[in-house]
This record gives C-alpha cells, structure tokens and sequence, in this order.
C-alpha cells in the first residue's frame, strides 16, 4: 500500500512540476540578458533556416536576447521536450498548436516563419508507373519525419482528400537528410514527405519523382484548399504570457531575420549559413532551391487570415482528437508580437 502511495505521489510531484515548467520566468545570461531555449525539427532543413540565419546575422545578440538552439529532427520530439520543460519553446508547424489544443494543452505560436509547407511527396523512381497520385496509397509505406508529426498530419490528409482511408496506409518514420535517402535507397519507404535539401538530394540520385509539390503557395493551394502556415514559434501559453519581454526579443530578432530574407537573394543568404547545411548537395544546388521556394517565407510574421481555419479543416479530416469538437483558433497563435517589432525592429 504504501509503495502505492509513493508512487502516486511521484507522479503526481512529476505533473506539478512539468506544469510550473510552463509559467517559469526566463533566465539570464551572465550579462543579464533573458535566455530562451528552442528545439528546432531539423536545423538544416531550408523551412527552418530562419532560426540559424539570425545567429550567423547576429540578431539575438542585436535585440538583446541570449537564444540556445537544439536540433531535433522530427517536430513531434521538439513539441514534446517543449511540453516536458526541457525548452521554452519548439521551432516548428503551426498545426501542432491545433492539435494539442483538442488534447487540453495550450500552447500558442507568437511568430508566423512560413507561409506553406515547402512540403514534396517524393516517389521511388522505380514506381513511376504504378504511383500517379495519392490515390495509389492503399498498401503502401509512406516516409515521415516521425509518428505524430506534421508531416505525417499532411501525409494522413493527402490519403484521405485522394479516398485512401489512413488505416490502408503504414507511416514510417524516417527523419530527413542521410536516413530519409537510405530508406529511399533500400525501398524501406515506397514515398515520402520531405524538405529542401533532401528533395534535392533525392532528384539529383534519381531516386524518386515528385507526386505532390507544396513548395509554393500555389501549389499548396491546390492540394490542401487554402494558405497551409507551417514553421512557427509555438510556447506554452502560460510561458508567453509570462516572460513577454523575452519573447518580444525573439520575435524582433526573427522579423529583422525575414525582413533580410526579403531583401536578399538566395545566393547571398545561402553565403550567411553553415557550409555543411549544403555539403549534401552542393551550394550551387542549395540556392537554385531556396531561390524556388523564397516566397513561402513571411514577408512580416504574422499569421495569414486563412491560415488557422485551413489547417483546422485538414487536420479535422483524419485527425480522431478532434471528432466532434471545435477550437478555439484565436487561442492558438497570437500576432502581438509581430505588431510590436514593426515598431521594434530596425
């Protein structure tokens, strides 16, 4: 009985403290400014080059604010960690705020980075003529980042607009970059959701084709119905509300980051960044790529007016969380921030 009542109160120690990790004040950096810790779903991916672009700029520094970043190749692990106190916030989709709020948690996105997916569906060349659509899924293995993540949110919402039930298909996680090439390679996966550079990477192997394109705000358009808003910084609600100073930094250091995005061409952002974001696949093809995709980028951060309605009806498509309820949308991202670094930001 009593290893009973230990173990209760463990657990329910554990739960205390994992809520309070929500509404903890910022630390500082021994100079004393505000230090905030975000896990990112795979730095060198090009839909969340922002997040390293504003250190090698030094903005954090410019706007005062000491940023840790910690690479995690699969969104739904950052979003986790984030959820467990580990980092203050996840640098990563949108559409992870809609769905944690169908489970009881609040959390919010305080900067919108991306205004599409930058999302491909990449085939095994050798199925060319057996995969045309989606509508060829049903048996198959189709690559994500990992289980729960928004790739696999996109994956699911493909089948199901295409008539394939989610239950006829098998999600395999495989990360991106060497992993997500290798399953290619050894016909692990028969298609597959990923990003820049590992699309490249992949058509420069010929390994597979491109069934599905959401690297445009056009082509994302016609595959989801609507402007699809992917990389964001999303907190627990609490966190925000409570360390609004710090996060205002942030926020100013990432608009000042996209307002350079803007006026910059592909080539000389690419010069700002690691060279081993494009050993991969060669710097040349690094910027024909980004230079393709450079409009899904935000102009200013904040949250197109059609977003969050079009990525709560393609996650209500397939998503068994959300039967029968609604969300409150407003509740699940915030443009306050970016209001104020227009102000801010120069």
């Amino acid at each position: 009985m009593n290893r009973k009542l230990g173990a209760l109160a463990l657990a329910f120690l554990t739960v205390t403290m994992l809520a309070a990790c929500g509404s903890t004040k910022a630390s500082t950096t021994s100079s004393g400014k505000p230090k905030v810790s975000l896990m990112v779903g795979g730095l060198n991916k090009q839909i969340y080059l922002p997040f390293t672009l504003a250190k090698q700029l030094g903005y954090y520094d410019k706007y005062g604010i000491g940023v840790t970043l910690n690479d995690e190749p699969a969104g739904v692990d950052a979003e986790t960690a984030m959820l467990a106190g580990q980092v203050n916030g996840v640098g990563g989709f949108y559409d992870h705020t809609i769905d944690l709020q169908t489970k009881g948690k609040q959390t919010q996105s305080v900067i919108q980075l991306l205004r599409a997916p930058g999302e491909v569906e990449l085939c095994r060349t050798d199925l060319k003529g057996e995969i045309r659509s989606a509508s060829d899924w049903s048996g198959r293995k189709l690559g994500v980042t990992g289980l729960g993540s928004s790739t696999n949110f996109l994956t699911k919402a493909l089948a199901v607009h295409a008539g394939v039930a989610v239950d006829k298909v098998t999600p395999i996680a495989v990360q991106a970059g060497n992993t997500f090439i290798a399953a290619m390679q050894h016909k692990a996966i028969d298609c597959g959701m990923t990003t820049e550079p590992t699309i490249t990477a992949v058509l420069q192997k010929h390994l597979g084709y491109v069934l599905t394109d959401m690297r445009s705000m056009e082509g994302t358009r016609q595959v989801l119905g609507g402007t699809y808003p992917s990389t964001s910084v999303y907190m627990q609600t609490d966190w925000v509300n409570n360390n609004r100073d710090t996060v205002q930094r942030l926020v100013n250091a990432l608009v000042d980051t996209l307002h350079f995005i803007q006026n910059h061409t592909a080539a000389q952002i690419a010069d700002q960044m690691p060279p081993d974001y494009y050993t991969g696949v060669g710097k040349a093809a690094y910027v024909k790529a980004l230079d393709a995709e450079k409009a899904i980028y935000s102009p200013d951060g904040v949250m197109p007016a059609d977003g969050p309605k079009t990525v709560y009806d393609v996650l209500s498509q397939f998503n068994p969380s959300m039967k029968g309820k609604t969300a409150d949308l407003n509740a699940t991202f915030t443009t306050a921030f970016v209001q104020q670094a227009v102000k801010d930001v120069h």
